[in-house]
């Protein structure tokens, strides 16, 4: 099993690419061990790393957030316990673990706005996600009211030095022009 790395914009996040789906349906993030422990075999052997901050899968791709240590002293151990995981047969996610597609429930947006949330959420799964995605990490819809779209970030996104660039020069931009009642985008 040949895994690859690689960097994303966010120095304290690297993305690990199995060759191997990790995720069918769905996302998963963990910040912290007892998370992980209730949720995935995967993850919490990565909190088990002493520096591992966050964990994130996506569908073919594995983000690792640390603290401190360096990567050059991390990624040894992480590839090897990715290896192991994959090898052994385990499943990603325990039974307990959820999928985050069920980030649905927290969304909040008055009735009268149902068609802009619909557009909202149309491109952000088709222009946003794909292209973040590649980054090792994920935005999602959690609101809209009085013109500011709220949005969740995830992963290699969580944190990264210049999400508050995407945020306001990328996905702001973007939806302002397809959608002129947003008028500023936040992140929750």
């Amino acid at each position: 099993m040949f895994i690859q790395t690689e960097a994303t914009p966010n120095p304290a996040t690297l993305k690990f690419l199995p060759g191997k789906v990790v995720m069918e349906n769905g996302t998963a993030e963990f910040r912290s061990e007892e998370e992980a422990r209730a949720g995935s075999p995967l993850a919490a052997r990565l909190f088990s790393i002493p520096g591992v901050t966050g964990v994130y899968f996506g569908y073919d791709f594995i983000t690792v957030s640390k603290e401190g240590q360096e990567w050059q002293h991390l990624k040894p151990a992480i590839l090897g316990l990715i290896m192991e995981h994959f090898m052994s047969g385990q499943p990603v996610m325990s039974g307990a673990g959820r999928a985050e597609e069920a980030d649905q429930e927290g969304e909040f947006f008055d009735e009268g706005d149902e068609a802009i949330v619909a557009t909202i959420k149309e491109l952000l799964e088709t222009r946003v996600r794909p292209a973040v995605a590649q980054d090792g990490g994920d935005i999602t819809f959690r609101g809209f009211k009085d013109g500011t779209v709220f949005l969740n970030m995830k992963g290699a996104c969580s944190g990264c030095p210049s999400s508050t660039a995407t945020l306001r020069h990328g996905v702001q931009n973007l939806l302002r022009h397809f959608v002129p009642e947003v008028e500023a985008v936040e992140s929750v």
